[in-house]
């Protein structure tokens, strides 16, 4: 049967693609950013996992303010890169595996959650800046990709509670799934972050550091963080943590913390990453 191995969160700057896209990786200033997922990268290569389901938010790539869904989920066989105003971004095509999203897509909703199945979609930076981060640059992703977009841009975002809860979900189904695969679920955004407003470039290291303790430690304390605070303490853009803990309801409640990385700026904001591991 199919199985959740671990869980990767991790922040997806969108200056991190332009990093790697301009050939500047290796600059002082991004080099420091890089070399925190080398360990990252060299774990994952030796996890190998047969699919991954990537939790992150379109930036208006295949949404727009007429049709905003909270959940989404891409059923396809390929996602294109999106084109976000400067060309798509020059990485490969992502493989969907319509097999394994459709059989989510069937026992998630008849657990009462109504994602929106979407079987053409664009994918942008929210996706891509995570498989670069952990892949580098192939010339094909290693494996599939389910692609899960959640609503953080647009009030009202879902609760973490019930971000938390579809992660349970989603764990159901990935193992009620008769295929012998194993599947790792990607979080992504944050940290704490705010790119406009008179607190634009704010960053909360007390609360972020809070984040990464708990997310391993204690995540039901996270379900309980209201939008306000999110907004209070982390930023406009620190809501985008909710999609961290579909990947940490998705765990064993005891796992493995396997890696940490945080590091100020990335860009003008907080980049947060961590690795966790089911420990059986």
């Amino acid at each position: 049967m199919a199985r959740i191995v671990a869980g990767v969160a991790t922040s997806h700057v969108p200056a991190i693609a332009a990093a790697l896209d301009l050939g500047k990786s290796g600059e002082p200033y991004w080099k420091r950013v890089f070399d925190g997922y080398q360990r990252s990268k060299e774990w994952l290569r030796k996890v190998d996992p047969d699919v991954i389901i990537l939790v992150y938010n379109d930036h208006a790539s295949a949404f727009s303010l007429e049709i905003i869904p909270t959940f989404a989920l891409g059923c396809a066989a390929q996602f294109p890169i999106a084109d976000e105003g400067w060309g798509p971004r020059p990485v490969p095509a992502v493989k969907g595996h319509p097999e394994l999203a459709a059989h989510i897509a069937q026992s998630v909703i008849l657990d009462e959650f109504d994602l929106t199945i979407v079987n053409r979609m664009d994918v942008d930076h929210g996706l891509t800046v995570p498989l670069s981060l952990m892949y580098g640059q192939p010339k094909e992703w290693p494996c599939p990709v389910i692609p899960l977009a959640v609503n953080v841009v647009q009030y009202p975002p879902p609760t973490g509670r019930r971000c938390y809860h579809l992660g349970r979900a989603i764990r159901k189904a990935v193992e009620s799934f008769d295929q012998n695969l194993k599947v790792v679920v990607f979080g992504t955004g944050g940290m704490s972050h705010q790119l406009q407003g008179p607190r634009a470039g704010l960053i909360n290291k007390a609360f972020d550091a809070r984040f990464l303790d708990a997310i391993a430690r204690d995540p039901a304390a996270l379900t309980r963080i209201s939008h306000l605070e999110y907004l209070r303490e982390s930023g406009s853009e620190g809501i985008e943590l909710v999609m961290w803990l579909v990947m940490r309801g998705a765990l064993d409640d005891k796992v493995e913390e396997v890696h940490r990385f945080y590091h100020v700026p990335a860009s003008n904001t907080a980049l947060g990453h961590i690795i966790l591991e089911n420990r059986k």
